[in-house]
């Protein structure tokens, strides 16, 4: 990746233009927002978002990691650790692909475990990270 890649857009970074119809649902009106965006000005709200439609993977699992190094409870607007559980929904097709960052993503739950299991994250889905 280029070295200034977080100051681009998913637009400029995957080089597809996204448009939006006017029935369109409010989180597709979202997600083409966020396209637009650059990931640097992104909240943990828009990264859990995107995470959520499976968009823009390839940068923004990165970022996230980084976030939840800072907080692994981090919230966007629903509940403490709301990111993570995004994190934890991302197709396994992208982590059969990305084993640095799976391995990234199972030391950042088994050195949390404490926090985790008294938190809201749904405990079926941090399980399948322990039998990595």
């Amino acid at each position: 990746m280029e070295n200034n890649w977080r100051y681009k857009s998913l637009e400029n970074l995957e080089n597809r233009r996204v448009t939006v119809a006017k029935d369109s649902t409010t989180v597709v009106k979202r997600c083409t927002q966020l396209f637009g965006k650059p990931l640097n000005e992104y909240s943990i709200e828009d990264m859990r978002i995107m995470l959520g439609q499976q968009f823009g993977l390839d940068y923004l699992i990165p970022l996230v990691l980084e976030q939840l190094k800072i907080d692994i409870l981090s919230e966007g607007d629903y509940y403490p650790g709301d990111l993570l559980t995004a994190i934890l929904k991302v197709n396994i097709t992208f982590w059969t692909k990305n084993n640095l960052l799976l391995k990234e993503l199972i030391d950042l739950i088994k050195s949390n475990q404490k926090v985790l299991f008294k938190s809201e994250i749904p405990v079926h889905l941090l399980g399948q990270y322990y039998q990595q």
